[in-house]
């Protein structure tokens, strides 16, 4: 079956509307143009696409199983279209990317400094995030490439062996915290202050429950859980908690002597970041250029 890109659009921006009107505004035509093109659609699927109410349209279950490649099909039209036009020196190729905090914050920035050097045409598109967020965008095209914890891979996506780094996290808190003045500080000590982290069921979280499990602990005082980073730093650094991250996230608040780890003997804990990428369709150029530079990183002796 071949598809009409036009009729795949003008699907997307219905589902993404939730209105044949609010569809036909977006792409600048009549409702009655964007109907015979969705009919034309549908009579080439053999079903209908949607349900139409008073309210909206409601995608049926033949238009959820049409989705994602249609998703997919419009993303690979796309990519074709700017790769061809960056050759012809037409148009700029865009880097869609998202990374976990650590990452995002000092690898992925000397990735795509050494790509614009060689390539200033290119842009990049980037989003920050813990894991399950950055699955869902690369499962639904909204990035390319995904940079994160090593973990279980989903069906739709991959991870790249050769693009690898390790980071160790520790137990973080405010240079004057009182904590600092205590002698041979142990992990138990930590258990009634407060703590904030990223929410249960991500990463960092889990990753200091099986720490604390190893001494023995339940999980300590956590009263404040956000996806923000920002967040978490300056709850740290101004307000007395403590927090779990590697040291690349808060680089600049230790340099700026407001934010380090506290030496507690066996609270730390290492972990592999890698690069993902969608097991099927073609990875556009402007990723393969980034991927390339972050291979070369990974490849590197160096401390992050």
């Amino acid at each position: 079956m071949t598809f009409d890109l036009r009729q795949l659009n003008a699907f997307m921006t219905i589902v993404s509307a939730g209105s044949l009107g609010r569809a036909a505004d977006l792409l600048h035509i009549t409702q009655p143009a964007l109907s015979r093109t969705v009919r034309r659609l549908e009579q080439q699927v053999g079903a209908p696409l949607f349900e139409r109410h008073s309210k909206g349209m409601q995608v049926t279950a033949v238009g959820s199983a049409l989705l994602p490649h249609a998703t997919l099909l419009l993303r690979e039209a796309e990519n074709a279209t700017e790769e061809i036009n960056a050759m012809r020196g037409l148009a700029k190729g865009t880097i869609r990317v998202g990374a976990v905090g650590n990452i995002a914050s000092l690898i992925l920035p000397l990735a795509i400094s050494a790509v614009l050097k060689k390539w200033p045409n290119l842009t990049v598109f980037v989003i920050e995030g813990v894991w399950d967020r950055l699955a869902e965008a690369l499962v639904k095209n909204e990035i390319d490439l995904a940079l994160g914890a090593a973990t279980e891979t989903l069906d739709e996506i991959e991870a790249l062996a050769d693009c690898r780094w390790q980071d160790q996290s520790h137990v973080v808190a405010g240079t004057r915290h009182p904590l600092r003045s205590k002698r041979k500080l142990t992990l138990e000590d930590t258990m009634t202050e407060q703590w904030a982290i990223t929410p249960r069921g991500t990463a960092p979280y889990e990753d200091l429950l099986r720490v604390f499990r190893t001494h023995g602990l339940g999980l300590p005082n956590i009263v404040v859980e956000t996806r923000s980073t920002l967040v978490l730093k300056s709850l740290i650094a101004r307000s007395g908690f403590l927090g779990w991250m590697p040291e690349s996230i808060y680089d600049a608040e230790r340099r700026a002597r407001m934010v380090d780890a506290l030496n507690i003997p066996g609270a730390t804990s290492a972990r592999t970041l890698t690069a993902f990428k969608r097991r099927q369709g073609i990875l556009p150029a402007p990723a393969i250029k980034l991927l390339e530079e972050l291979r070369k990183l990974a490849a590197r002796p160096a401390r992050w």
